[in-house]
């Protein structure tokens, strides 16, 4: 099943002025494409109450990034034509935005090892000498042992004393301060984020978000240095913006630069959680919508990925590691959800949205893989279609409960189709507008 339900409410009593949130888990690149791509399914199911007219919105990571647009008022239809470069409202995210290298941090390690090779260097050659001067019998006796005995025991007696009396004389640096600490830098993130919500005359300050729409939204990231959880929003930390919450919790660790923000360094959010679905019932909500992409593959008949593969091993240390992330994620989920159904203090419910454990298609995506989001995103529409159908009995029966009306017709089966439309509809005086206000550049094309 890709929807399973957590159901604590009576659903024949009416709820009063209830709060609905949409907690949205990470997924990187591919993973964010799958995720608007079911955001659209789930907007055109909806009648009454679109993904943009929720209470309360929670993201971390690409959860984060989607969350801040969505929060705005910023529909996943819109979103996703700002894929290709076709939105009127949405700058088109490019290549460079999401790999910029990190010059800088690159630059700083070179020179300290540059540095530290013209201070250190002549110290340690003078240490290595005196050393070889003043231990002259012992070298002698543990070369001709190693002559007798030509063995790793012998060569570690010999090396073992001169690192060790060598390294402590000289005081070597850790070796660790000439490694990045990432390999790009998230900072163009955060400038497209503070870009566009300033272009829709959406408040980048979440305190103001909530003056002006009336919704709560809160973005999570992870103190590199404490190791803590951050959780950022009106009535949590608020010393950061919108957009600078958004560059903490997408650092992604070894990928990107922890981000720096206000004398504090920030690791991506899942380092911690997967989802954060208790943060949203600690705020209050009786409804929560969790979307969660990365969900471990079941390969259960062992060619399904490729005709010529019979475990996810001949795939590679990629795809190993691919696996091992999804499952970690979904293991610290699920465990999340299991305390969020035995809490006596939450009386609402929860609908949980993932792909299919067979889903080998977007299994097979990369989550970093850029150039393969606009096909990622078909797969997402495709998969929360589907299960929508499945499930329509019983989502139908939560969602009257809370007042929202769901309709199977606006789920046309042809994804392509709805871009295209998407597309065409744009408003002339809308486009008109943008192309007047940005330079022409080359049509990004992207490869399905």
């Amino acid at each position: 099943m890709s929807i399973s339900i957590i159901q604590k409410s009576d659903l024949s009593r009416p709820k009063r002025h209830p709060k609905v949130a949409l907690v949205l888990a990470g997924g990187a690149i591919s993973g964010g494409a799958f995720k608007l791509g079911g955001l659209l399914a789930l907007d055109r199911y909806l009648v009454s109450r679109k993904v943009t007219d929720f209470d309360l919105y929670v993201g971390l990571s690409a959860g984060a990034f989607i969350g801040s647009f969505l929060a705005g008022g910023i529909p996943p239809e819109e979103l996703l034509k700002g894929i290709d470069g076709t939105s009127a409202r949405i700058d088109q995210l490019k290549f460079y935005d999401f790999y910029w290298p990190a010059w800088s941090e690159w630059g700083r390690r070179a020179g300290r090892a540059a540095r530290d090779a013209v201070t250190v260097g002549p110290r340690l050659a003078w240490s290595f000498l005196r050393y070889l001067s003043g231990n002259r019998e012992a070298i002698r006796r543990q070369v001709a042992a190693i002559a007798g005995d030509p063995s790793y025991t012998s060569l570690e007696r010999l090396v073992g004393p001169l690192v060790s009396e060598v390294g402590n004389d000289v005081g070597l640096p850790h070796p660790g301060r000439y490694i990045p600490a990432g390999l790009f830098d998230n900072a163009r993130i955060e400038r497209y984020v503070r870009r566009n919500l300033t272009r829709n005359h959406i408040p980048n300050d979440f305190r103001l978000l909530l003056r002006e729409r009336g919704v709560a939204l809160y973005v999570t990231a992870t103190n590199l240095n404490t190791a803590r959880g951050v959780v950022f929003g009106h009535d949590a930390d608020h010393t950061a913006s919108i957009s600078e919450a958004v560059q903490a919790s997408t650092a992604i660790p070894g990928f990107y630069t922890p981000a720096r923000i206000r004398g504090e360094e920030y690791l991506d959010a899942a380092v911690r959680k997967t989802a954060n679905a208790s943060l949203a019932r600690h705020k209050g909500a009786d409804l929560i919508i969790l979307y969660n992409p990365l969900r471990p593959f079941m390969n259960r008949n062992r060619y399904q990925l490729k005709p010529t593969v019979a475990s996810l091993s001949d795939l590679g240390m990629g795809t190993i590691l691919n696996q091992t992330i999804r499952t970690l994620l979904q293991t610290r989920l699920y465990l999340g959800l299991e305390k969020l159904r035995f809490d006596p203090g939450f009386s609402g419910d929860v609908i949980v949205i993932e792909p299919t454990e067979t889903d080998a298609e977007f299994f097979s995506i990369n989550p970093l893989a850029f150039w393969n989001r606009a096909e990622a995103a078909a797969q997402g529409y495709q998969s929360v279609r589907r299960a929508l159908e499945q499930n329509h009995d019983e989502v139908q029966r939560i969602l009257a409960a809370y007042g929202m009306d769901c309709d199977l017709s606006g789920l046309t089966p042809d994804f392509e189709a709805i871009r295209r439309g998407a597309a065409a509809q744009a408003r002339p005086a809308e486009a008109a507008q943008a192309a007047a206000a940005r330079p022409a550049r080359p049509r990004l094309t992207l490869v399905r």
